[in-house]
Parts: structure tokens; sequence; C-alpha cells
């Protein structure tokens, strides 16, 4: 059931190296201003056609299961705790590349008066900070990339036993993952995504299970 992903792709990109300031470029000239046009009279919006009900007597459907993560509340909250992770080691990884990059600056503004002792020292700094940066990075992507398998795993636990009650009410006797099954067309009204969500929206996670503490 791996075809879907919480709103943010597994392994995030973090820079591991920092970026050095550069020379700017001369700003373009000034373009002259050109002669104002009337705005277009805005779209009107065409208005979404009314779902279909579930066919009398299917005995088949499809879901979509990452519309199911996207708008049921677990793959929301899955999506937040994995961002809120992304954001946390992006602003320590900013914070370490912000401290090599003032190394680097103060080695090219005072390397030259520097003795040779205190700017071997400087650049060693600089090496080790560099490869703090590099460790960091690959830890974080992995980190990520392992919160995210976790949390798949528990949305598919709370999933599995949804889709088999909805099929179990509409008397079905399959349920494809339309995206991953090969169809090419399907019928709208086959799409019983929404009622997935909806299920699982309303379905109680398990409590944790909680350990008798070790005496």
């Amino acid at each position: 059931m791996n075809a879907f992903v919480f709103g943010v792709a597994a392994a995030v990109m973090l820079a591991g190296a920092p970026t050095f300031a550069q020379t700017p470029a001369p700003a373009p000239a000034q373009p002259t201003a050109p002669t104002a046009k009337p705005a277009p009279a805005p779209a009107q919006a065409v208005p979404a056609p009314p779902a279909k009900p579930f066919p009398e007597g299917a005995r088949f459907a499809y879901v979509v299961l990452q519309r199911v993560a996207n708008e049921s509340a677990d793959g929301k909250a899955a999506s937040a705790r994995i961002q809120a992770l992304q954001q946390k080691r992006a602003a320590e990884l900013n914070d370490k590349n912000k401290q090599l990059q003032g190394l680097q600056a103060k080695l090219e503004k005072e390397g030259s008066v520097m003795s040779a002792t205190a700017q071997a020292d400087l650049q060693k700094q600089a090496e080790r900070i560099n490869t703090d940066v590099q460790r960091f990075t690959q830890d974080a992507q992995q980190e990520i990339q392992d919160l995210q398998t976790q949390l798949q795993q528990q949305f598919e636990s709370r999933v599995t036993p949804v889709l088999a009650q909805v099929g179990a009410e509409k008397g079905l006797h399959f349920i494809f993952n339309g995206p991953d099954s090969g169809l090419v067309w399907a019928d709208p009204s086959l799409d019983i995504s929404l009622d997935v969500i909806k299920k699982l929206d309303s379905t109680p996670s398990a409590p944790a299970t909680t350990k008798p503490p070790v005496k």
C-alpha cells in the first residue's frame, strides 16, 4: 500500500555546503513603463458537476490513497509532524552554515595578516565544521525518512480496516488503489475515497499501550 506520501518528500533536500557571497551584478536600467491596458474581465468559475451516487449493485470500487493521506485528519497530522522536523533540522543546519561562512569570511579578510599558525588553526576549524555539516545533513535526511516510514506504517494500519468496513457496507468484492492498479479509466461514481476519509476520521485511534514501570 506504499503508494502515497504525507504531503512532503521523504528525503528533504538540505544544503550541505554554504553559499558564499558573490559580487552583485549591476542593476539593470529602469525600463520605460508600458502603456496601461485595461484588465481583462475575470473568468467566471465553472461549477463542479455534482458527484454521482455510488452505483447500486456494484461489486467493485477504487480508492485514491494519496487523497486519503492528504485530506484525512490522520494524514494531515502526519504531514505536520514531518514538516515540523524538516523545519527544525533546516534551522539547525542554517546555524551551522552561518558559522562556517563566518570562518570563511574571516580567513578571506584577515588571512593575509595572520600568522601561519593562526591561519592554519582557523582553517582546521572550518574543515571540522564543514565535515559536521555534511554528516548532519545525511543524518537529518535519514531521520526524516525514518519518521515518514514509521508514520506511513501507522497510517496503513489505520486505513486497512477502514477499507474493509467500507467495502463490507457497500457489499464490494474488490477495492482497487486507483493510481496504482493499472486502471486507465473508471466511472467517478466508483471512487470511494471520500467514504474512506469520513470513516477514518470518525474512527478513534486505538489508545497507546503503556508498559508497567520496571520495579
